[in-house]
């Protein structure tokens, strides 16, 4: 029975790539942060009657990930965007193949552009721009035919964040017309767990997956209160009630400034046109890899708890507030400043020169000792 490392098993996505995994008879091991967490659909007897067996890592600190990996002999592992990672988990990936990884499996986004390099993709395009630079690391460390990215499109679970609304039979939205595909992250994950045991299908390296039909975010509101018998009206939220409800959640503003542009349209272009690159592929690649055609929201086990809103906090916006830890690689990302001092001197004139040339950095401060010349001349 061969070995398989999955990080995040406590998450929707990857509790199913686990248990996938092992229903393809792997030997799971479960890396987290919390060994002790419970891990959704996994139960105590379920766990101990299976090939499952856990380990301690954080993909934020490399030494865990390769102390996990050589203690489950894993050749093959499943890993996710690391917030707060510096180098965009360059030294995460490094540690994995040191440790013996031989292939990843690395949950990406559709969002990426299909017209740019990876390294091309500026940092403004906040979610394609961090998901783009992971994959363009994992092309380096472990070269483009040693791992696959898995890019689905937009989450259903996005849709949850209206329940408290879609209970009550009013949800204020901003963003009514952005269009999703509502992929489940079940099917996200039945397909991860297949490509991480058995390898991608078709010699795909960019595995795009898609729910079976594009709404509007509003007709997707009103087609899951039709599913519980519910009339739900939908008003519209202004732009600036909506940046601020963002900036509320405590995101930069050049993040607010982002979403409120992305959801004022039906979504950005990725290249070619397309707002969801290779839609019918990614439909028919959930049944490749499971069997199973894609899940569509009337299918969708979790639709019923848009039943009940006791006990939810209520968002107009569609998606969460960040944790700390991605509101801190949010800020790294983006907003990188470095203050130079003794700026007018030869040696700091240089540095402030490849420095603002620099891609990593987005503002140079240069302080002086007072002088009467302007700031151009100093």
């Amino acid at each position: 029975m061969a070995s398989v490392i999955v990080f995040g098993p406590t998450g929707q996505i990857g509790s199913v790539t686990a248990r996938t995994a092992a229903d393809q008879g792997a030997k799971v091991w479960l890396a987290m942060r919390d060994t002790n967490k419970a891990i959704p659909g996994l139960g105590e007897d379920l766990e101990k009657a299976g090939a499952f067996h856990r380990a301690q890592a954080d993909l934020q600190q490399p030494d865990t990930v390769s102390k996990a990996v050589r203690t489950s002999g894993a050749k093959r592992a499943f890993v996710y965007l690391a917030h707060g990672s510096p180098d965009h988990m360059k030294a995460t990936f490094e540690a994995l193949k040191s440790a013996g990884i031989e292939f990843a499996v690395f949950l990406s986004s559709f969002t990426i552009h299909t017209d740019k390099g990876l390294r091309d993709i500026p940092a403004s395009e906040a979610i394609p721009y961090v998901h783009a630079q992971a994959e363009a690391n994992l092309d380096a460390v472990f070269g483009p035919d040693q791992y696959v990215a898995i890019r689905p499109g937009a989450f259903a679970t996005n849709l949850l964040e209206q329940r408290k609304g879609i209970a009550a039979g009013q949800v204020s939205l901003y963003g009514g017309e952005f269009q999703q595909d509502n992929i489940t992250p079940e099917d996200i994950g039945r397909v991860s767990g297949n490509v991480l045991v058995s390898g991608p299908r078709n010699r795909q390296r960019k595995v795009y997956l898609y729910g079976p039909e594009i709404l509007s975010l509003r007709d997707s509101i009103v087609r899951i209160g039709r599913m519980l018998d519910r009339d739900v009206d939908v008003t519209a939220l202004g732009r600036k009630e909506a940046w601020d409800k963002y900036i509320s959640y405590g995101l930069p503003e050049f993040f607010a400034d982002y979403m409120v542009d992305v959801l004022s349209t039906k979504g950005r272009d990725k290249g070619l046109g397309e707002l969801f690159p290779k839609y019918e592929e990614g439909v028919n690649n959930v049944k490749l890899y499971t069997g199973r055609p894609s899940t569509s929201l009337e299918d969708w086990d979790q639709y019923a708890n848009f039943r009940y809103s006791d006990g939810h906090a209520e968002s107009d916006l569609p998606h969460v507030a960040p944790t700390a830890d991605a509101r801190a690689q949010m800020l790294e990302d983006y907003e990188k400043v470095i203050l130079v001092t003794g700026a007018t001197e030869s040696l700091e004139g240089h540095l402030r020169y490849h420095l603002a040339k620099s891609d990593d950095v987005q503002t140079v401060v240069c302080l002086s000792r007072e002088t009467r010349n302007d700031a151009g001349t100093r």
